[in-house]
């Protein structure tokens, strides 16, 4: 028997999936349909739900290579299981980059072959001989091609060039002259069209998938049992609100869609020059393009159909499509030589010199007689715009609690279910009734159980949430994870442009001389500093340019330039023509600056001072720095001046020209949060040339400085980051800083907006990765503390507030660089986690160390929320629980959540709406939960006599009652604070448990009570349509009639007698005495008193069943089936029910809420919270509710029980090990059995 092997796609990757072959089996087949027939086609329906079991059915295991179905699954927590058809196509190689055979180059270059050699068009490749055609086998799955690879017997997916390991140089040598017609041809049979299709289905299609919903399903099988019992009215409600919500499901879905296809449709399909071979441009649409073609700007700009590499000209584009940050960004061309040159190309190494797909190319530079050519990299769904809609197309399951505990606590009413199935059975045999009616009775005990209008009424509270959020200016495109941001009990910040404001204000310059520091200056514009070699440096240096008459650019340049008082010029497209090499950007001052030192100069000498910019290598955020080569008007000579990080500016300098001062003079600045660059200028050799300088790479041109000064820059924190970050710490949120910035400068920002408190301790952890045969290491530096008397004023508002401990309970975080991260992640493991526990400021760190970082915490059980601007957090605020983008740009599709202002303070906004949403959908879900074990008490007792709720009264319960109350209750606004008390994050948790199983008692014991007591009473008989139990002393004429009550043709299904209007009156009141203690206000939402509609709702269904009750209407007796009973059982019903409600309402409020709640269940949470911060407990507290707390703790089994979230344990293990945190100046080092070594520093 052949087993079928298990292979791994996209090892390591994000979409890792394990995957298993399998073939059609013909007998298989034959019983399933055999089986689907019998069943009614349920066994189809239920083999299409689980596509692991409908594979398994139908087919046997196979080797991958000869497999015919596949079965994939994803190997992240969710496990989803997936069926994909495996194909075949014929092609003349096996890989897109493959030399084909000259015989097939003939065929493909005379146009024969085409883009889709697939076994929907075998019949064209008879031009072929079948001898020579290579059959490849390939499947689609999330819009990606995976092809099969007998080298490696398992399937791999083609990306484009970074497949074939190509150097730059090589990219230019042998790709920048364009495949021939025929390659081209040949590659698209396996990269096809140049298009991110997102397909908008059919509303057919959509209704089909949305129908065959496990839920809608039930709906049907509820709907045709109804029917069979007549029930005609409540089931035309259901359909009535099956077709409202599948209605208004496919019309979002297909918005959606719509929206998608239309946000990528503006560069799908473009017109697009193309370079074949040697020969002359053509036209060709961008559907055409393959990895490799050669395409041309055009001088005017374009939207990018494709990621292509510039290998010649220089680009602005803007890239706001895909960083959320407006600014245009300088690409240039791919190096050809040095070191660089010698590199692998990659798409992320070398973003400077990368078009991306969907991004706007503004404009370009070109030299006279050439054009500004790109190579092709990647297509379709493969470039970077493609895999952000694949996202969005096909976005990562949410995994919550809640929805996890709501399937099992259905499947604990299923249970129920079941036994009151196997109950109605039982008595149904006993009492000899019908085998119709009993199949129908005790199917619909099933559909009593599990309430149809469930999922409903358990949305509603997230779309009232979601408009709330949408006035408070907070959009939303994932709902269901605005109950995840109930849960938040970490958020990460970037630093610029969320915590403080975007620009940067010129606090002052500090240049240096003969290797000294001049004492600051803050003004660069002053006449004495116009043509110093500093300002010159911070007029050039920069990746500035003109659009549209507009100096556009990163802030910080437009900051620094403006400061100067000089002007930029940029050639024309006509200026540029008329000269063979490329016409420089002039920078020049104000015409009317003149030189103070020399003031013989005339006004058109100082016209003529001007500084055109002959080369730029543009900002890298890996080297932090950037360069340009000047030439002045009139210089025989060229410049190049240099800006970057100062310690990476300072290493390229001459030793000589550092002045000994700087580490000191930096660290003191950047300790007072200021935002330092560093200048440095060198006189380049008189000769070079203009075309020799174009060649060199910027290793060569980026050393042997002299150091020029510093600019300080001051980074203002916004008015509100300090305030929304006090009412977080307030609620036991914790804050980290993620930022891109100076280590430093970080912490400083960090103290200042109280995310680190002003007497706590920070420890910077300073890896060191493995060298020669030294291990890796770390090193654990204290940071000195500021002096508490220079603290700012609102730290020391903070202070009063008691926001901080005092000094005695002194805290501590870590502080981590980017780079000590990944040497920390790769070497130290088992450090990772106590690190993070306690990190608060993570410096310089990639986009892709975002990511990471989010899911080292989420490793620990955090939930984590990501707040950024949108600029190169994109990765982050995906993977985070809710990702907070405060940028509106196109970006924001990757974050759930996207803010219309550019302000922190919609992070608390949306923790209360979440957590309001939250309560919410357990007050819902418990309510519904009741609501269904209620009635199915009711009937359950009614079956007992061979009765049963009528349809008007099932009606009335469902439509005025249930779904008026379920929807009502979800109005209630979020409470205007935060606390720190979290809601729980499942169903299954002992205090929800204990709500549902005391209220479920207590209306099971008054339901029995009800219904036994009535049997008692004198009166009481056998009803028939000729009893007046009203009139007391006609009881023995009508106990006359008891003989006719079995053969009255007036209500066959016995719908009207005494218990059934009592157990209807009793079960009503239920209903709304459990939405009333179910409904909770504070901490979470506004009390429902606030919420008129709900509470209008209940007074108005309270007034109406009283009168009902007390003062009987013959009419609505009539509608709702129920017989008159005596008025002194009508008193005994009313003190029933007011009792009823009385114990519903101290069980709920009094023994949970404020006993177990308080003593209990927030217990092991405030012992935490008290551990993490190393706060005290008071002791008058501890003498209060100590015995209390001990006593009740033993009762439920909760004393000495470790906490269940990873965070949670890992904070009780390190307060009592005494070696955590690491001693000042240890060194810990990597796979050694003494780690901590303590060295002098």
């Amino acid at each position: 028997m052949v087993t079928s092997e298990v292979k791994i796609i996209n090892q390591g990757k994000e979409d890792e999936m394990e995957v298993w072959g399998y073939r059609p089996c013909v007998w298989k087949r034959v019983l399933v349909g055999l089986g689907a027939g019998a069943s009614g086609g349920l066994l189809l329906l239920l083999l299409y739900w689980l596509p692991e079991w409908r594979v398994r059915a139908t087919c046997t295991p196979s080797p991958l290579g000869d497999a015919r179905t596949l079965l994939l699954r994803a190997t992240d927590e969710f496990r989803h299981w997936f069926r994909v058809k495996v194909h075949v196509m014929l092609a003349p190689g096996k890989k897109p980059f493959d030399v084909v055979a000259p015989w097939a180059r003939d065929r493909l270059a005379n146009g024969e072959g085409g883009p889709s050699l697939s076994t929907a068009q075998v019949d064209r490749c008879g031009m072929f001989p079948q001898d020579q055609l290579v059959p490849i086998h390939f499947f689609s799955h999330h819009s990606t091609k995976y092809y099969w690879n007998d080298t490696i017997q398992n399937f791999e997916t083609y990306k484009g060039l970074e497949d074939v390991k190509v150097s730059c140089a090589g990219i230019h040598s042998e790709l920048s002259s364009g495949p021939s017609k025929h390659l081209q041809a040949y590659r698209r049979l396996f990269f096809e069209e140049n298009e991110i299709a997102v397909r908008v289905p059919s509303i057919f299609e959509l209704l089909i998938k949305e129908v065959l919903n496990p839920f809608y399903i039930f709906q049907l099988f509820s709907v045709i049992l109804w029917s069979f019992e007549d029930y005609y009215y409540y089931a035309t409600a259901i359909v009535f609100m099956s077709v409202i919500s599948i209605a208004t499901s496919l019309y979002t879905i297909k918005k959606q869609y719509v929206m998608l296809h239309n946000m990528v449709a503006a560069h799908s399909v473009v017109r697009v020059s193309v370079c074949r071979g040697d020969k002359d441009l053509e036209e060709a649409m961008s559907t055409e393009l393959v990895p490799g073609d050669v395409i041309v700007i055009p001088a005017n700009g374009m939207i990018m159909p494709c990621d292509a590499v510039l290998v010649s000209g220089t680009s602005i584009v803007n890239e706001s499509t895909l960083t959320g940050e407006s600014v245009p960004v300088t690409k240039t061309a791919l190096p050809s030589s040095g070191s660089e040159g010698a590199s692998t190309y990659s798409t992320e190494e070398h973003k400077r010199h990368t078009l991306f797909c969907g991004t706007q190319v503004i404009q370009t530079r070109f030299y006279t007689g050439q054009l500004v050519k790109a190579v092709v990299v990647t297509t379709g769904f493969n470039t970077e715009k493609g895999q952000l809609v694949r996202s969005i197309l096909y976005p990562k399951p949410t995994d919550f609690k809640l929805y996890r505990d709501a399937y099992l606590f259905l499947l604990c009413l299923v249970g129920v279910a079941g036994i009151g199935f196997i109950y109605t059975i039982i008595l149904s045999i006993i009492n000899q009734v019908p085998a119709k009616t009993i199949i129908i009775e005790s199917l619909d005990i099933i559909t009593i159980t599990v309430p149809p209008a469930l999922p409903a009424a358990m949305t509603a509270g997230v779309v009232y949430a979601q408009r709330r959020l949408k006035r408070l200016g907070i959009f939303c495109v994932s709902p269901q994870r605005i109950n995840m941001c109930g849960q938040l009990n970490l958020v990460c910040f970037d630093k610029t442009g969320t915590l403080t404001e975007d620009g940067l204000d010129l606090w002052g310059v500090q240049r240096a001389e003969h290797g000294r520091f001049s004492p600051p200056e803050f003004e660069p514009s002053k006449e004495s500093l116009v043509y110093t070699p500093f300002v010159v440096c911070m007029a050039s240096c920069h990746s500035l340019t003109t659009i549209n008459g507009v100096l556009s650019g990163d802030p910080l340049d437009l900051k620094m330039f403006a400061t100067t008082g000089w002007i930029l010029e940029e050639p024309t497209e006509e200026e540029t023509a008329l000269h063979n090499p490329i016409m420089p950007t002039v920078v020049r001052p104000l015409k009317h600056v003149l030189p103070e030192a020399n003031q013989n100069f005339t006004l058109s000498e100082t016209m003529r001072y001007e500084v055109g910019i002959v080369r730029q290598f543009p900002f890298s955020s890996a080297l932090q720095r950037m360069s340009v080569v000047v030439r002045r008007l009139g210089e025989k000579h060229m410049d190049s001046y240099l800006k970057g990080a100062p310690e990476v500016v300072a290493k390229l300098c001459k030793e000589d020209t550092v002045p000994e001062s700087f580490a000191e003079i930096l660290e003191a600045y950047t300790r007072q949060g200021f935002r330092v660059i560093a200048l440095a200028h060198r006189q380049l050799e008189p000769k070079l040339s203009w075309h020799k300088v174009q060649n060199l790479n910027r290793d060569q041109m980026e050393t042997n400085m002299d150091f020029l000064g510093l600019i300080i820059m001051q980074n203002k924190l916004k008015p509100e980051t300090a305030g929304v970050l006090q009412d977080l710490h307030r609620a036991d949120i914790r804050t980290l800083m993620v930022t891109g910035d100076n280590m430093l400068t970080a912490i400083s920002v960090a103290r200042d907006c109280g995310m680190i408190c002003p007497r706590d301790r920070v420890i910077i952890a300073e890896a060191t990765p493995p060298k020669d045969l030294q291990p890796a290491s770390i090193t654990w530096c204290y940071t000195e503390n500021p002096d508490p008397s220079t603290s700012k004023d609102h730290q020391d508002s903070r202070l009063e507030e008691g926001l901080f401990v005092d000094g005695a309970d002194q805290d501590y975080h870590f502080a981590v660089s980017g780079r000590a991260f990944a040497i920390i992640t790769e070497h130290f493991p088992e450090i990772v986690q106590k690190l993070v526990l306690r990190a608060t400021v993570f410096a310089r760190m990639a986009p892709d160390q975002k990511t990471h970082l989010v899911e080292v915490l989420q490793s620990v059980d955090y939930i984590v929320g990501m707040c950024g601007d949108g600029a190169n957090d994109c990765g982050a605020l995906k993977r985070a629980h809710s990702g907070i983008s405060l940028s509106e740009l196109e970006a924001s599709v990757a974050s759930p959540f996207t803010s219309s202002t550019s302000s922190i303070s919609c992070v608390p906004n949306l923790i209360r709406e979440g957590r309001a949403a939250l309560i919410t959908s357990f007050c819902v879900f418990k309510f519904m939960a009741l609501y269904s074990i209620i009635q199915y008490v009711s009937v359950t007792l009614l079956y007992s006599i061979l009765s049963n709720l009528g349809d008007f009264q099932f009606l009335f319960i469902d439509i005025a009652i249930i779904l008026l109350i379920a929807f009502t209750m979800s109005l209630n606004p979020a409470w205007r604070d935060l606390v720190p008390q979290r809601p729980p994050s499942g169903l299954i948790a002992t205090p929800l448990l204990f709500s549902v199983l005391t209220q479920i008692l207590t209306c099971l014991a008054f339901q029995v009570l009800a219904f036994l007591l009535v049997r008692q009473q004198a009166w009481y008989h056998i009803w028939t349509p000729l009893s007046d139990a009203c009139n007391v002393s006609a009881g023995p004429g009508g106990l006359s009639h008891g003989a006719n009550a079995t053969t009255s043709p007036h209500d066959h299904k016995n719908i009207r007698n005494y218990e059934n209007t009592t157990l209807f009156y009793v079960s009503t009141f239920q209903y709304l005495a459990v939405a009333i203690v179910f409904s909770k206000g504070k901490p979470f939402r506004l009390p429902s008193y606030r919420n008129w509609q709900f509470m209008l709702s209940c007074i108005s269904l309270y007034i109406f069943l009283f009168l009902i009750l007390l003062h009987p209407l013959p009419a609505i007796d009539s509608f709702l089936e129920i017989v008159c009973v005596p008025q002194d059982w009508r008193m005994t019903l009313a003190m029933i029910i007011v009792a009823n409600a009385a114990v519903s309402f101290v069980l709920e409020t009094l023994v949970l809420d404020i006993i177990l709640w308080r003593l209990v269940f927030s217990r092991d949470a405030q012992e935490i919270s008290q551990a993490s911060r190393s706060l005290p407990t008071a002791p008058s507290q501890l003498a209060n509710d100590r015995w209390a707390s001990a006593f009740l703790s033993r009762l439920f089994c909760r004393k000495h029980r470790p906490p269940k979230a990873c965070y949670m344990r890992l904070t009780l293990e390190l307060r009592d090990d005494p070696t955590w945190p690491p001693t000042p100046s240890a060194i810990t080092f990597a796979n050694l059995s003494h780690p901590n070594l303590s060295v002098p520093m």
